[in-house]
């Protein structure tokens, strides 16, 4: 009899083996959980010092108070009620706007290009080659770090 045929698949026969596998490639790393410090190292007495201050963090006391100064849910209430009435007259005054969009967009792209300096406005092609690349030049000066700040060392 086949395993298809009694119902049993592979996976099924080989899930014990590779746990126990898995579980004895991944034992080796118990001990790193716990790690010592070397006792001949000079930084072995601060490394301790550091890890016996912070053996107790976090504690309930270092997180902060409850908030006092909650508004009531009635007062949440009214404020909500106030956005509300405040979107409505804001929606009304919008609709009041005289949209003109919906005209001419040949006159309107005419209306806007009146309004702007066309000199201000000139296109990136009418730049000299010469004039490109000294843009550039500044903008890599700018780009360049700052001289690294002298550190006393301990």
């Amino acid at each position: 009899m086949t395993g298809g045929e009694m119902n049993v698949f592979l996976s099924k026969k080989t899930i014990v083996p590779a746990m126990t596998g898995l579980l004895l490639l991944t034992s080796g790393c118990v001990g790193s959980f716990d790690p010592q410090t070397d006792a001949t190292s000079p930084l072995a007495p601060r490394v301790q010092e550091l890890v016996d201050a912070h053996r107790q963090y976090p504690r309930w006391a270092d997180f902060p108070a409850t908030p006092t100064d909650v508004p009531q849910p009635a007062q949440v209430a009214a404020n909500v009620q106030t956005l509300n009435a405040d979107s409505g007259a804001l929606a009304s005054q919008v609709a009041g706007i005289d949209w003109t969009l919906d005209s001419d967009p040949a006159a309107f792209v005419a209306s806007i290009q009146r309004r702007f300096d066309p000199a201000k406005m000139a296109a990136i092609g009418a730049q000299t080659p010469e004039e490109v690349e000294a843009f550039a030049e500044a903008l890599r000066r700018r780009a360049a770090a700052p001289p690294p700040i002298d550190r006393q060392r301990p």
